[in-house]
């Protein structure tokens, strides 16, 4: 008798292109390993700049883009110009790889940054979908950008800065997301070339309808009303990646000292992995943490003190002060140190993955923004959710560094603070669930993107 043998069925391919910055990279890849696991083939484009090492993800294939950026333009810290260049450079690359594959190739999934892919993917006659790693409330303040520039007002006077946005309660105009790092007029194009996308067939969004319910319907009346929207946040939830995709390497030894210290104690710090500090900032955020008597984990990453090499700005005194009492790294295995039972506050720049982190885990944060759509999370958790509180100041005072940390950490503000949080956590864990909102957005993507 003849036995026939079964063949498996071909995986449809999905051409997944990251922004190559930290915090786009993460959402991304933790989206890949999500869709593989759910019966896709993978391939990742991305670009020299910040490249990805493929060993990490054996499961995926690779595909390198070149960017052409100059070695100044990579060394400068000018985003924009960065993000210019790339969307103008890398689009030869991604026709030649779809030309390539064609047929092979059923959706191409990009970062709202990476706006290039939309046109390439539409030439070929592929789908495309927008990862948008940003809050709603983002989005909608970026728009306010554009109609200030349309409208001859930026810069801003500085009298205005501190008025708050008409309709857009409670962001004032110092929250709007402008960059600490490139001109206005060139962000603006950014903001403009990524909202004029117009043949995406979805927008897979990491945040969740509780958070910004007002936002997100506001967005679906003016610009999605025939393009799902998926909500999935949190994407660091749904998916662990096996291996870490971080650009820079984790210290793990930060672990065997939190695990001596007491339950809710410990101050995270870390400012993300763009923001630079002088070096007068850095003295005032080291005696601040100091002179609050708090145990303290800093994250000091090489090249963000501008000036200096990084963790070498730790004096004698300093030493003496906080002996065993802080712990200082170069980078840390964020997700661990938040999940641990010793922290009890975060002080961050507030970037949406680490905000989501945060939340995920119930812990309440001090807030530092330093550039672009960290203030409007800032001013989202303090003034809406109510989960932390902001340290205002234009220059970083250790006075004000040191009660900031306290009334976190020790007061009853913070506990509250900390009771909102863990509040947070519990209806995070609720959407993770299988009839939640992300799980069930996440079976409708995955039904979505099988039937094209």
């Amino acid at each position: 008798m003849e036995t026939k043998s079964l063949e498996v069925p071909k995986r449809q391919r999905l051409l997944l292109v990251p922004c190559p910055y930290q915090g786009h990279i993460n959402p991304m890849l933790h989206l890949a390993t999500f869709l593989h696991q759910n019966g896709f083939a993978i391939t990742v484009a991305h670009t020299f700049f910040n490249s990805l090492n493929p060993h990490h993800h054996p499961d995926f294939t690779f595909l390198r883009l070149n960017d052409r950026l100059s070695d100044d333009l990579v060394t400068s810290s000018d985003v924009a110009s960065v993000l210019l260049a790339i969307n103008h450079n890398c689009r030869a690359g991604l026709e030649e790889a779809l030309a390539a594959a064609v047929g092979d190739i059923v959706c191409v999934i990009h970062d709202e940054l990476m706006y290039f892919c939309e046109a390439v993917a539409s030439g070929f006659g592929v789908r495309s979908m927008v990862v948008r790693t940003t809050t709603a409330a983002a989005c909608i303040s970026r728009l306010a950008v554009l109609q200030l520039q349309a409208e001859n007002r930026l810069p801003l006077l500085h009298g205005s800065i501190e008025d708050e946005v008409p309709n857009l309660h409670p962001l004032r105009f110092k929250d709007l997301p402008f960059s600490a790092f490139s001109e206005t007029s060139k962000m603006a194009q950014i903001i403009l070339n990524i909202y004029t996308i117009t043949t995406s067939s979805a927008v897979i969004w990491n945040t969740i309808p509780w958070l910004e319910p007002s936002e997100l319907t506001q967005i679906k009346a003016k610009f999605c009303k025939k393009v799902p929207i998926f909500p999935i946040a949190p994407i660091h939830k749904i998916s662990p990646i096996s291996s870490s995709s971080s650009l820079l390497n984790e210290d793990s030894t930060c672990l065997p000292w939190l695990h001596k210290q007491p339950p809710n104690s410990v101050i995270y710090v870390s400012l993300g992995s763009i923001a630079l500090l002088t070096n007068q900032q850095l003295l005032e955020m080291a005696w601040g943490l100091a002179n609050s008597k708090q145990p303290f984990l800093w994250v000091v990453r090489p090249g963000s003190v501008q000036g200096s090499g990084g963790t070498e700005f730790v004096s004698k005194e300093f030493q003496e002060k906080v002996g065993d009492r802080g712990c200082i790294v170069e980078w840390a295995p964020q997700k661990e140190v938040l999940g641990h039972r010793a922290v009890g506050g975060f002080w961050s720049h507030c970037g949406w993955n680490s905000t989501l982190e945060s939340l995920s885990e119930g812990v309440p944060m001090l807030c530092r923004p330093y550039s672009g759509d960290q203030k409007v999370n800032s001013r989202y958790i303090s003034c809406v959710w109510r989960v932390g509180l902001a340290l205002e100041g234009h220059e970083l005072k250790r006075k004000e560094v040191e009660m900031g940390i306290r009334k976190l950490m020790v007061e009853e503000e913070g506990r509250r603070m900390r009771e909102r949080a863990m509040d947070f956590k519990r209806r995070i864990e609720d959407c993770l669930r299988e009839d939640g909102s992300s799980s069930l957005h996440l079976k409708e993507l995955v039904d979505f993107v099988m039937s094209f």
